[in-house]
């Protein structure tokens, strides 16, 4: 699909006023999970920006959090995000009963048109893909050798397709994939960031683009301190440093 006219060049996330993505924003908080308001305005303008009968491809759903933005940004264009989430048991992933959250929640917002959800890995699924989309958002499992692999997704994109990557530049195995793949890369451009939430895209890097990634580095390594505060139960100096909060930073 061909991209529409997009937002101003690459900076600080978009914070005009925009009232369709406050109603979507104010329904996407109902919903539990970690996208804050300025990760949510990335996936946001990055779907709006795609044309008629666009597809986004998301990698991670949980209960669904982000999928009613990208739902909610598609609606009116019939476009489809395809929700790729195996759902398996265990703490971290949240199982069948994150499964039913989500169904749940995208009923509440009625999304079932728009909404498609594959439940299997991403990493079991991506050999076989065959099907086109138009925006790819990473939110799934945070070691290096499964971003690695999810990052293998980007070759479907078109030029200048955008990849959202969430907890870039804030988890060990997310950051170590993007210096490992994407600094050195001759295909994906890094443009800028809220918080943890990255956008990249299908282009050809100048100097200046692995500079970008290069500058994060700082941030990344306090990210990481903070975290092992947290794992340690010395949040006094992790407020000292500006993290008043009991999770990781993201």
């Amino acid at each position: 699909m061909s991209y529409a006219e997009r937002p101003p060049a690459p900076g600080d996330v978009d914070t005009s006023a925009d009232p369709d993505f406050e109603r979507a924003w104010g329904r996407a908080q109902d919903v539990p999970g970690w996208l804050k308001r300025g990760q949510a305005r990335i996936l946001w303008d990055e779907a709006r920006a795609l044309g008629p009968g666009a597809t986004v491809l998301e990698i991670g759903s949980h209960q669904g959090r982000s999928t009613v933005i990208l739902g909610e940004a598609l609606r009116d264009k019939d476009g489809t995000v395809l929700a790729v989430d195996p759902f398996v048991e265990g703490k971290l992933f949240g199982g069948l009963s994150t499964r039913e959250k989500f169904e749940r929640n995208m009923a509440a917002n009625d999304l079932g048109q728009v909404v498609e959800l594959v439940a299997d890995y991403s990493t079991s699924l991506r050999p076989t893909w065959d099907r086109p989309f138009d925006l790819l958002y990473i939110d799934g499992k945070h070691d290096y050798w499964t971003l690695s692999d999810d990052l293998r997704w980007s070759t479907h994109l078109p030029e200048g397709g955008g990849i959202v990557i969430h907890d870039c530049f804030s988890s060990i195995g997310v950051t170590l994939g993007i210096l490992r793949h994407v600094l050195l890369s001759d295909r994906i451009v890094y443009e800028r960031r809220s918080d943890s939430q990255a956008l990249f895209r299908v282009g050809r890097p100048t100097p200046a683009d692995r500079l970008r990634i290069l500058a994060e580095m700082p941030w990344w390594i306090r990210n990481v301190f903070l975290k092992v505060l947290l794992r340690l139960r010395l949040r006094p100096i992790a407020r000292v440093l500006g993290h008043d909060s009991p999770y990781d930073p993201y």
